[in-house]
């Protein structure tokens, strides 16, 4: 049965079909017998084929220890899914079946009458059934075909193109990571994966509307681009309003499109978070018979504000700045994939959830990459409810692009429905064309490969651009992620535009990433892997090792292991054991960040932008994310709430030797603070001090040189540097610490301290716990991971660093009966000269 929407005093009638679908096997699919004796199956929609088939309890679950590898076969085979239903009520003069996604390559029927066929994941889909839907007994079947056969079918026809990975994602218009990634499974998904809908209705509806916000002072104005589609040559009248204000316009018998403006005053403007509220104001449009009958509606949350992208080419080279309501932006940002290898999986609470731990580590700004989709509503309405700004790729990934058809069409239609669909988000601040393929094009090799075939220029330098100059003029548009605003330019060059930064990850240590003076960091990251509790879940390794057959499994990064070893041998004391390598590969990343957000932001305002890969990830692995597949914080996302703080204090290497205090301020109003920097034996004894009056105008940085005495070390393996606000105190914002040597090479004594478990008190909840660490010796990046004792349990905070006679409380949650001793030791409660000394 249809689950109606109707409503009885509108001429049209909205129901969604998400109920009674099975699954099968296509006749000749080559698939298990198991699932082929199965029989039909039932089926989840909106879902896909591997999420029925775990639930009917046919498939293992794929996340779990090397499972991924055992069902290959689902993405090679084809599928059919089937349901029936009748009609609600006695019908409309039209009826259209809607999908508003189907993932891939599919061929609809209804009544055994075929509808379509479909190639895009990324697109909605209408067909008329006016004259196929009957009362009673609708058979609707939708069969997918293999996403393999369609992409190396069509590669075979236009010729090879390079990509990142073996896989022929590049000639198909579908989530390109569903084909591995270096973080993500091979999990190549078929089936009805967004809402699909019988929309019956009578004289007109709307085909699209698209508003076009601008604000002019105290003023704004909602500009209203309509089409309606028609069943019958009579005028009609559309209204506008927005909040109180209304505008009227007819449209004409025969007309099949109006533009209305509604102007707003005293509309108070949109702001990213940290800058500003973010207001938002109700659309309604609605379409009416010339009888006064109500047609159709069509409703939007928008908000007012001004944007541009500064790219002004100065002495310095190109900028690259947002600017929202005329006040430049200072990104601290992440990058976002897909949060689950099967979208259909995360909900509004999900996106709320992960949005939330992306507020609370300070960040402004989400890029969603290339390789994953055109997300749902509900992750731009939150970003508008948040004030998260957004970048959104163009979908196209590390790899060499087809400009022949079908291709070309089909992403003309994509990138066309998308537009439209986001353009009304004023958290959308940004289009770019594509991730790394200008940069491929350039330094990968592909010229020769490609031997003067299409690659995708086309799309990024016109196809794209023009359709948003012609659909979204207000928002600008970039032509891929790096970019130097110059075709003769390099596209990875550091003083122009974006960039990205990956040698540190692939062949250098993160030091390296002191030598570059960015305008704008769009990907840069470390690996590590994620937190205990969710490798415990997820693999059955006894023991668990950094090479046992499920941590090489969930490891997908090119020689990441080897990666992860360079990087320790470099900073960190050799580990002993697995729990020695889980905390230092964690601590390692957060450290290799750090180093880099904070000497990029102590730039400002002449790189204005960091965005880190990434916030988080689709499945349990060990990748380059903050937040892990299970939802869990690495360290990295304490370490990235500390430097995406509004006011960051910074210890950096001064131009010309020596060392430098930096304070960079991205609040509204000035900072002023009195730092005391001392020069400190790791005993704590100082050796050397200074007091320094900061004095940071507001959105800016300044750099102040220290005196030698404080900045040059007597013995650099014994000596430390910390800089601190006054009345700070440990595990405060308002700290900064220089080491003079590595770790490995430090005179770290054994470290010593006690620690005490106490009930939180009041105003924390029923069962949190304060543990309280008293240090009798230095102790570097105390951290304390409650998901070993108790795999729901989180912490406060993590990296402290303490000096003796210092302590610290840490506030745990979730741990309820579990061993409230293990909490105080190892391997729960960490520091890095807990290993032993250099």
């Amino acid at each position: 049965m249809i689950d109606s929407n109707a409503d009885g005093g509108r001429s049209v009638r909205l129901g969604t079909l998400h109920g009674g679908w099975t699954l099968v096997p296509a006749p000749g699919a080559e698939v298990p017998d198991a699932v082929r004796e199965a029989g039909p199956v039932p089926a989840t929609v909106p879902g896909c084929v591997h999420t029925d088939l775990l639930a009917a309890g046919l498939i293992a679950d794929p996340y779990l220890d090397a499972n991924e590898t055992g069902i290959a076969w689902i993405g090679r085979a084809d599928w059919i899914y089937e349901t029936t239903f009748d009609r609600v009520g006695p019908g409309a003069s039209r009826a259209d079946l809607v999908f508003a996604g189907l993932d891939t390559v599919a061929t609809v029927t209804l009544n055994d009458v075929e509808l379509g066929r479909t190639q895009n994941m990324h697109r909605s889909y209408r067909f008329d059934v006016t004259g196929v839907l009957r009362a009673h007994g609708n058979v609707l079947r939708v069969r997918f075909g293999s996403a393999y056969d369609y992409a190396e079918a069509l590669r075979d026809e236009v010729g090879e193109r390079p990509n990142a990975y073996p896989e022929p994602f590049n000639f198909i218009r579908k989530m390109a990571c569903n084909f591995g990634w270096d973080w993500g499974p091979t999990l190549v998904t078929a089936g009805i994966w967004r809402p699909v809908t019988v929309h019956e209705w009578e004289t007109a509806r709307f085909d699209t509307v698209r508003p076009v916000v601008t604000v002019e002072g105290d003023t704004g104005c909602v500009q209203l681009h309509v089409e309606v589609a028609r069943a019958a040559d009579e005028p009609l009248v559309l209204t506008a309003a927005v909040g109180s204000t209304l505008s009227r316009v007819e449209i004409p018998a025969g007309q099949r499109g109006a533009t209305l403006t509604v102007a707003v005053p005293d509309v108070r403007r949109w702001w990213p978070r940290g800058y500003g509220d973010q207001p938002r104001y109700d659309v309604d449009v609605t379409l009416t018979a010339a009888s006064g009958a109500e047609l159709d509606s069509w409703h939007r949350r928008i908000g007012f504000r001004d944007l541009r992208l500064d790219t002004t080419v100065d002495a310095a080279g190109r900028a690259f700045t947002i600017v929202v309501n005329d006040v430049p932006i200072s990104v601290r940002g992440a990058n976002w994939i897909p949060d689950d290898a099967f979208p259909t999986r995360v909900t509004r609470e999900r996106y709320a959830a992960r949005f939330a731990q992306a507020c609370e580590a300070n960040l402004n700004f989400l890029r969603v990459w290339g390789g994953g989709i055109y997300e749902a509503e509900d992750f731009y309405d939150l970003a508008d409810e948040m004030g998260l700004l957004v970048e959104q790729d163009f979908l196209f990934a590390c790899a060499a692009y087809p400009e022949e058809e079908p291709l070309h069409s089909e992403i003309a239609a994509e990138a066309r429905e998308n537009v439209v669909r986001l353009a009304h988000h004023p958290s959308l601040v940004m289009w770019v064309g594509n991730n790394e393929n200008i940069w491929g094009w350039h330094d990968w090799g592909w010229p020769a490969v490609l031997a003067g075939r299409s690659w995708g220029a086309g799309y990024y330098h016109d196809t794209l651009p023009g359709i948003v100059w012609q659909l979204d003029p207000t928002r600008p548009y970039w032509p891929g992620s790096p970019y130097s605003g110059n075709p003769y330019v390099h596209p990875n060059e550091p003083e122009q535009g974006s960039m990205h930064i990956w040698d540190v990850w692939n062949t250098d240590d993160y030091t390296r990433y002191l030598d570059y003076r960015p305008r704008f960091v769009a990907e840069f990251g470390y690996q590590a892997p994620p937190a205990y509790a969710t490798l415990r879940r997820a693999l059955s390794d006894d023991p668990l090792a950094p090479n046992s057959p499920g941590m090489a499994h969930h490891q997908k990064a090119i020689d990441g292991d080897v990666k992860l070893s360079r990087g320790l041998v470099a900073h960190l004391p050799e580990p002993r054991d697995f729990d020695d390598w889980h905390y230092l590969t964690q601590v390692n990343q957060a450290r290799a960040i750090t180093l880099g957000v904070e000497h990029f932001r102590s730039l400002s305002p002449h790189c204005m932008g960091t965005v880190v890969w990434q916030l988080n990830d689709c499945w349990p692995v060990t990748s380059w994310a903050a937040v892990d597949g299970d939802g869990r914080r690495k360290p990295l996302w304490y370490a990235l709430r500390r430097i995406y703080a509004d006011r960051l204090l910074t210890v950096q290497a001064a131009e010309g030797g020596g060392l430098a205090l930096v304070g960079v301020n991205d609040g509204a109003a000035p900072w002023t603070a009195r730092v005391e920097v001392a020069r400190l034996s790791l005993t704590g004894e100082a050796r050397a001090k200074t007091t320094v009056e900061l004095a940071v105008p507001a959105r800016t940085a300044v750099t102040l040189p220290l005196p030698a005495d404080v900045a040059t070390p007597d013995d650099a393996r014994a000596e430390v540097l910390l800089a601190q606000v006054a009345d700070a105190g440990p595990g405060d914002d308002g700290r900064a610490w220089w080491f003079f040597a590595e770790d490995k090479d430090l005179a770290f004594p054994p470290a010593r301290f006690d620690a005490d478990v106490a009930p939180a008190g009041a105003g924390a909840g029923a069962d949190d716990l304060r543990v309280t660490v008293t240090a009798h010796t230095v102790l570097r990046d105390l951290t304390l991971f409650p998901d070993r004792v108790a795999p729901s349990a989180t912490v406060d905070r993590a990296l402290v660093n303490l000096l003796p006679g210092e302590s610290v409380t840490f506030t745990v949650s979730g741990v309820g009966a579990a061993d409230r001793a293990a909490l105080t030791s190892r391997p729960v409660l960490r520091c890095v000269n807990d290993i032993g000394a250099g």
